[in-house]
């Protein structure tokens, strides 16, 4: 992993950090698994966002519109299961 792809990872982290209160907030949370080149973040969505019903909107209007904006490069965020 070059120099580049860590800072933009640490970057998704800072801001996953940043917005894991509210997630947390309702029984559930996020984990970064991935941050491609390519600027494609996978996270996986735990606890009671697993099984939300509401959970793609968490991931679209709530996680990927936060990385979007602070996160420089971030083209979309995707969910992935185990």
């Amino acid at each position: 992993m070059c120099a580049t792809d860590l800072a933009m990872k640490e970057e998704v982290q800072k801001a996953l950090d940043s917005i894991r209160q509210f997630l947390q907030a309702d029984n559930g949370d996020v984990e970064l698994i991935d941050v491609s080149s390519d600027g494609i973040v996978k996270v996986k969505l735990l606890g009671a966002c697993e099984i939300c019903p509401m959970s793609v909107m968490t991931l679209r209007a709530g996680i990927e519109r936060s990385l979007l904006r602070d996160v420089p490069g971030i083209r979309r965020v995707e969910a992935v299961s185990n």
